[in-house]
């Protein structure tokens, strides 16, 4: 062939090659030539089978114009690149496609900010791209590495360092919105991506927590900034799209990270971050899934049991957030395991407490950071508790009354050998503390439960257990055991207008709420009042009982009149008032002289209270009288002088002075009429005799008695109702 006719070949070049030589001007600041543009789209449209070469060739002139650092080019290239896929939606894209993300792959990988941004944003509108069939080959395993490279930029400059990681984190989102919604693209959520994904996503919004604390000078954050360009807002926004597209099988793959993260960076003490990072979460999954997210942070709180108290509690908090959101919706299966695992914590937190306050006192001198650490297993505790306690409060009532028996099967009593946990370990002091933050988180759980019956509240297995702790001989615990009693029988809430043992005035003021007993509650009394009645009595005679104690059991005898009370309760509740009287005449039992005044202000109290309740005016007219008396000869024996301070006592109480106490005689002559069967007053109340009182002494611990801890379905006895039915009612 003639040499002339070589410099002729260029027009035979391929069509494509020349459309795609033609979109790029001579100077690159002129930008891409819009009507060549518009001619290489037509052609591409017209002729898709040719796609693949078109991508192919721009590839390589891509690669090509980065070598060369001529950058112009390089986004010119990426504008059209762009331009055809948004164009282009047929089968043939598929290679095209190939294509493109190789050239996005090649400008990620360089290091220049602005080509790494520029590759981005052209993913990121290649991600929104909603293709016809799906990619059976493609991976995206290259841009999660990549992407997530860049949410963790340390660029010098701050400016540029921002801009690297939010377009890291647009790069995050738009894998995640092109993978989640693909069922071939499942590998997303297993564990080598969510490991890179979730934390790049939680050091940016930690980061701007970092800065946002000590003020950086050098990073704009909050309102300086806008959401799209700041990158903790950005984070968070794709961590919710994340969490929220996470289906039931992905949700341990998206949860393990976060706790991964929050271990590696030391961010559980303190735990603000934390909290957050779970509030999120739990408002960004689905209900349904809640129990997922609980149960994953209950497996952090074992696999960490042995690390600082300060460390436990803030996983202990963390949790408390994430089961009060849950407790709104369904928690499922996990309600028991929950307390569980809480109330086996709670037992370890004491045995740490204790274990390092028997060393500290066999050693010769008391170390500051054992004091430290003491203090340390009290949060651990407190906010277990607080956490049982506020999860037990927000379920609902079928449910409460489950957990009531499954704490109250936990708390070491006399008598419970189904128990197993050796309390010899923990000692008196141990087995003390655990009955006391037991029946506090019992407090928490029953505040404001509603039952329709006693029965249903207040099974034989729940009832006997916390009357054997009311006879116990310590007073905050019998306090405790009569705030669960009111929590549950007060269905009116009429505690706070009894507040405080007085001689009310006015009862008819107070606007006590009521109903009709019903027959179940009659049924109820019947079974059960000659124990509820009992435990009053023998309650009233410990020496250790103080002015507390004397409020919560006249709060507790009001509250049994306004609930529970027919015309036979009524006779049996004056036969027990009347009962703690003469105890505290008799003085059997060698009591204080102050206990003897503060029974003898109790009954005069409850007496009042009484007489106004059941509208009986000559009732009412002999409880003033004695009261009247009692202002003028013996202040003592009434609650407005004997619980203050320095309170004159007598020598004796003299039995012959008989103005100054209630009578039997003249209160059953009250109380003849229709509805009263006034002649049971004349037979003295006396409390049955039971295996209990064969305690010599009745402490706070029983040495053989033990708390199991690990759930078995056995653990939980058979709620017990009665359903006995009486016509009598007050």
């Amino acid at each position: 062939m003639p040499a002339g006719v070589c410099g002729c070949c260029g027009p035979l070049r391929p069509r494509y090659k020349r459309l795609v030589d033609n979109i790029f001007p001579e100077d690159p600041k002129d930008g891409l030539s819009k009507s060549d543009m518009e001619k290489l789209t037509f052609y591409a449209v017209s002729a898709p089978e040719k796609l693949d070469r078109i991508g192919a060739y721009l590839a390589e002139r891509l690669s090509r114009d980065v070598v060369r650092h001529r950058y112009g080019y390089v986004v010119i290239a990426m504008e059209a690149l762009d331009q055809l896929l948004m164009a282009c939606h047929s089968q043939s894209i598929k290679p095209f496609v190939e294509s493109f993300l190789q050239m996005v792959a090649k400008l990620l990988e360089s290091q220049e900010p602005d080509l790494q941004v520029l590759g981005t944003n052209s993913f990121v509108k290649f991600a929104n791209i909603e293709e016809d069939t799906p990619s059976y080959h493609r991976r995206y395993d290259f841009f999660v590495s990549q992407f997530s490279a860049m949410c963790h930029s340390t660029h010098e400059n701050p400016e540029t360092r921002t801009r690297i990681r939010v377009a890291g984190i647009k790069g995050l989102q738009g894998v995640v919105r092109k993978t989640v919604n693909d069922e071939l693209q499942a590998i997303i959520w297993e564990p080598q991506h969510m490991d890179k994904l979730i934390p790049s996503m939680l050091f940016n919004m930690q980061d701007a927590e970092d800065l946002d604390r000590v003020g950086h000078p050098g990073t704009p954050s909050g309102p300086e900034m806008d959401g799209e360009e700041n990158p903790a807002a950005l984070a968070e926004s794709c961590f919710r799209e994340l969490l929220g597209r996470a289906a039931y099988g992905n949700m341990n793959n998206a949860v393990r990270p976060v706790l991964v993260h929050l271990d590696n960076h030391r961010l559980w003490d303190p735990n603000e971050f934390a909290v957050s990072c779970f509030r999120i979460i739990m408002y960004s999954i689905q209900a349904q899934h809640s129990h997922h997210v609980i149960q994953q942070v209950l497996g952090h709180l074992d696999s960490h049991n042995k690390n600082t108290p300060r460390m436990r509690a803030g996983i202990v908090q963390v949790l408390l957030e994430t089961v009060a959101i849950a407790a709104k919706g369904s928690v499922g299966p996990t309600v028991l395991e929950v307390f569980n695992t809480l109330l086996k914590h709670l037992r370890m937190s004491v045995d740490f407490e204790l274990g390092d306050s028997s060393r500290r006192n066999s050693s010769t001198s008391l170390s500051s950071s054992g004091r430290v650490k003491e203090s340390e297993e009290r949060i651990v505790q407190n906010a277990i508790i607080q956490t049982i306690g506020f999860f037990g409060g927000n379920l609902p009532d079928y449910q409460r009354a489950e957990v009531m028996m499954f704490i109250m099967g936990k708390v070491p009593v006399y008598g419970a050998p189904c128990h197993t946990l050796d309390t010899v370990k923990i000692g008196h002091q141990g087995t003390k503390r655990i009955q006391t933050m037991l029946l506090s988180s019992l407090i928490m759980v029953t505040s404001g439960f509603k039952s329709k019956t006693m029965a249903a509240a207040l099974p034989a297995p729940f009832l006997d257990p916390l009357f054997s702790i009311s006879l116990m001989e310590d007073s905050e615990l019998r306090q405790l055991v009569l705030e669960i009693l009111h929590n549950i029988i007060d269905r009116h809430d009429n505690r706070a207008k009894l507040r405080g043992i007085r001689i009310i005035p006015n009862v008819a003021a107070l606007k006590i709420k009521r109903e009709k007993i019903s027959k179940q509650d009659v049924g109820f009394m019947k079974k059960h009042g000659q124990q509820l009645y009992r435990h009053i009595y023998l309650g009233c005679k410990e020496e250790d009982n103080g002015h507390k104690n004397f409020e919560l059991l006249f709060t507790t005898l009001a509250v049994l009149t306004i609930e529970l009370a027919n015309e036979e309760v009524v006779v049996d509740l004056i036969r027990l008032a009347l009962a703690l009287q003469d105890m505290a005449l008799v003085n059997e039992e060698n009591m204080p002289m102050v206990i003897r005044c503060s029974i003898m202000a109790l009954v005069a109290a409850y007496l009042n209270f009484l007489s106004q309740m059941i509208a009986n005016p000559p009732f009412c007219q002999h409880v003033s009288k004695v009261i009247e008396m009692r202002n003028l000869e013996a202040p003592h024996l009434l609650p407005e002088h004997i619980f203050r301070e320095k309170c004159p006592l007598p020598s004796s109480l003299e039995k012959e002075d008989s103005s100054l106490y209630f009578q039997t005689v003249d209160l059953a002559e009250c109380l003849v009429g229709p509805g009263y069967n006034a002649e049971r007053l004349s037979t003295p109340y006396v409390p049955q005799v039971t295996d209990e009182d064969r305690l010599t002494r009745r402490k706070s611990f029983v040495d053989t008695i033990s708390l199991q801890v690990d759930f078995t379905p056995n653990s939980l006895p058979d709620k017990v109702c009665d359903s006995g039915y009486f016509q009598t009612q007050y």
